[in-house]
């Protein structure tokens, strides 16, 4: 099995090489390099905050608690129990630095699902646009050469389950379950 994943993800890293181009790759560097310390999901975050709507505010308050949740489990002890090298620098080098940090999960990923999973659930009016820029963010890492498809598909897992959890936490101003007392 896991010799079936490795060739599968040397095979999808292969497609991302053939499809890269001067537009796409300045536009996904452009990308990942924003998303880079959860600051494309902050200032998403601010944004919802500033426009005063108290559901617009939940979910971006939602949103930077899942960020917290994925990014501490995937850049700490799911990290350091994986331990696997990122993709290698040859054929064609990667379009931007190498982090120093292991490859297996990808914390760009966990981060930006773990945001959008939150913010959608508590306003899923949010979903047409945060989706698809959790799944561009998602693919960046592997076209710059940096993660392997299967580091960003755990990394977003990761963060769907933060972002789940960071929604069913118990919320300033909501309501107490009484029957729990």
């Amino acid at each position: 099995m896991r010799y079936r994943l490795q060739r599968l993800d040397r095979q999808l890293m292969r497609r991302a090489v053939r499809v890269r181009s001067p537009r796409l790759d300045r536009a996904l560097v452009a990308l990942t390099r924003a998303a880079s310390y959860s600051r494309l999901w902050l200032l998403i975050a601010g944004g919802l905050a500033a426009a005063g709507d108290t559901r617009a505010r939940s979910a971006a308050g939602r949103g930077v608690v899942a960020i917290a949740l994925a990014s501490a489990l995937a850049n700490g002890p799911a990290k350091l129990l994986a331990r696997r090298r990122r993709p290698s620098r040859s054929p064609v080098p990667p379009l931007v630095r190498t982090p120093r940090s292991t490859s297996f999960p990808s914390g760009h990923s966990a981060s930006a699902f773990a945001f959008a999973t939150a913010a959608c659930h508590e306003l899923p009016l949010l979903a047409p646009a945060l989706v698809p820029l959790a799944v561009a963010v998602a693919y960046s890492r592997v076209h710059t050469g940096v993660h392997y498809p299967s580091d960003v598909a755990a990394g977003a897992a990761i963060g769907v389950v933060c972002g789940e959890l960071a929604v069913h936490l118990p919320w300033p101003g909501e309501e107490q379950d009484q029957t729990a007392q």
